[in-house]
């Protein structure tokens, strides 16, 4: 009786059957690679779902698989790491979907600038199955610049010059396609990020850069870095960044007076008119010039400075002349921090009665 009205266990109808979850982790999606002298830094969100939607309930083993010159891997052909969740630190804790980066060396028995490593990740349940392999990336295997040693920095008045001895370039593989450089890198001390200021080839021997660009009475970071690039026909080039040097900081202080005024010419005039002397000299180039001083020393007495103000353009009137007098003229110039230079050649004028 009471099935009849409804209360029989096992009356309901039964709904479609669903499979057994597999549990395999989402396959990851967002690998990427950086190389830096002989090491490769991967970086990834690990999985937090498996491929049913459901939550990863059991620990996860994730193992970094290469190949060498084959793009894409069918299989992960070579497990070169096996990672453990405690083997995952997070580079970014806070974040809703955290990403995890593991630093490799490369074996350096590959190293080789026509050579490529394909690598990908993939992650295994606690019964070792996956749902198969990472996106992948390719990293040139071409032999990176050693690191440059003995670097130094100085100060001239062109600007700052960073020495350093770096690789010998008779021992660099001289394959067509590849090529080698040493770049300057240059930060406010203490602050900001790293740009570039300029290259130069490998030589062997003490090599120099010089930085124009700087601005007088900063303080700088600057470091060295070696870049092999390789260029394969139908790609674009391919860097491979070397280690940095270690940093040297330079105080770029200006002590460094302009040059001395050239070509100063001293011209007597009193056509209907009180005399007069006309001094005019060759212009200075240097980007911080501040102006220029005009000094006249009548014969037998004591120099005198004649402008109040420094001086803009390269002349100068002096007025206050007496008929039967000499007088012998010269110039200095001042830049923007007070450097004066050493006086021009002296020109003389002489006042008739």
């Amino acid at each position: 009786m009471l099935c009849a009205l409804g209360f029989c266990a096992g009356c309901a109808s039964p709904g479609t059957p669903q499979p057994p979850s597999l549990n395999l982790p989402r396959p990851v999606n967002d690998l990427s690679a950086v190389r830096k002298g002989d090491r490769v830094m991967l970086t990834w969100t690990p999985p937090t779902s498996t491929t049913d939607k459901g939550p990863i309930r059991h620990n996860v083993v994730t193992r970094v698989c290469e190949t060498i010159n084959r793009f894409p891997m069918a299989t992960c052909e070579q497990v070169i790491k096996e990672l453990h969740a405690s083997d995952l630190p997070s580079v970014a804790p806070e974040a809703k979907n955290p990403k995890v980066s593991v630093e490799g060396a490369l074996r350096r028995e590959l190293l080789n600038a026509s050579s490529e490593a394909t690598l990908a990740i993939e992650v295994l349940n606690d019964r070792g199955r996956s749902a198969g392999l990472s996106n992948q990336v390719v990293v040139s295997l071409a032999p990176a610049l050693p690191v440059p040693t003995n670097v130094t920095g100085s100060v001239g008045p062109q600007g700052v010059t960073i020495s350093f001895i770096g690789a010998d370039a008779n021992l660099l593989s001289q394959r067509p396609g590849v090529s080698y450089a040493y770049e300057l890198w240059r930060k406010p001390a203490g602050t900001g990020e790293y740009v570039e200021v300029e290259s130069v080839p490998p030589s062997g021997a003490e090599q120099h850069i010089l930085d124009p660009s700087f601005e007088w009475e900063q303080t700088y970071d600057y470091k060295v870095m070696g870049i092999t690039t390789v260029t394969i026909p139908g790609k674009l080039p391919i860097e491979v960044p070397g280690d940095d040097s270690q940093v040297v900081r330079v105080f770029v202080h200006d002590v460094f007076p302009p040059h001395a005024p050239t070509g100063v010419q001293a011209v007597f005039s009193s056509v209907g008119q009180r005399p007069f002397v006309d001094l005019s000299w060759d212009p200075n180039m240097e980007p911080d010039l501040a102006g220029y001083d005009v000094y006249r020393k009548p014969k037998d007495e004591p120099e005198q400075k004649l402008n109040k103000e420094l001086l803009k353009a390269p002349s100068f009137r002096d007025e206050n002349v007496e008929p039967g007098h000499t007088y012998i003229y010269s110039v200095d110039a001042v830049d923007l921090r007070g450097n004066r230079s050493s006086r021009s050649a002296e020109s003389t004028e002489n006042i008739p009665k």
